[in-house]
């Protein structure tokens, strides 16, 4: 383990919140997860700030969830995801107790962050995400429940 990784406190994540999927149609993405895997959705919404369509699918007993995003125009960042690498695994999102002490330690160790200030996620959490070029490619979202606050 570098210096830099054993300087993190070891609850700046919490856990696994969700992986977000990028789907054209979020109706027949959501009958496919039921109808192949067994696995509900537990959770739907609009979200017009981040411009899509959403479900929260529950996987297993834990509280783990996976996410699927469709496009609500064509300029939403989800279908110009969609139109530059096809449907598919869009994020990897981590849960955390505080998301603006997680953006700020983050920022001190040199990554990008998209948004200065948190935003509306789902179901009225508060949303940051690393940039992915920070981040080998991977979009890395932190999340903290609005049962938090």
């Amino acid at each position: 383990m570098s210096a830099d990784a054993a300087a993190l406190p070891a609850d700046l994540f919490t856990t696994i919140d969700h992986v977000g999927i990028a789907v054209p149609d979020l109706d027949e993405a959501i009958a496919f997860y039921d109808r192949a895997f067994g696995i509900s959705s537990v959770h739907e919404e609009t979200n017009e700030e981040q411009g899509v369509r959403e479900a929260m699918l529950a996987v297993g007993t834990g509280d783990t969830r996976i996410q699927l995003l469709a496009p609500l125009t064509p300029e939403s960042t989800i279908a110009k995801f969609i139109g530059r690498s096809g449907p598919g695994l869009q994020q990897l999102a981590f849960r955390v107790t505080d998301v603006e002490a997680v953006s700020a330690t983050l920022r001190d160790r040199g990554l990008r962050l998209l948004y200065d200030e948190p935003r509306r996620g789902t179901a009225g959490s508060r949303v940051n995400f690393v940039h992915p070029k920070d981040a080998g490619g991977v979009l890395v979202e932190i999340v903290e429940p609005a049962t938090q606050h």
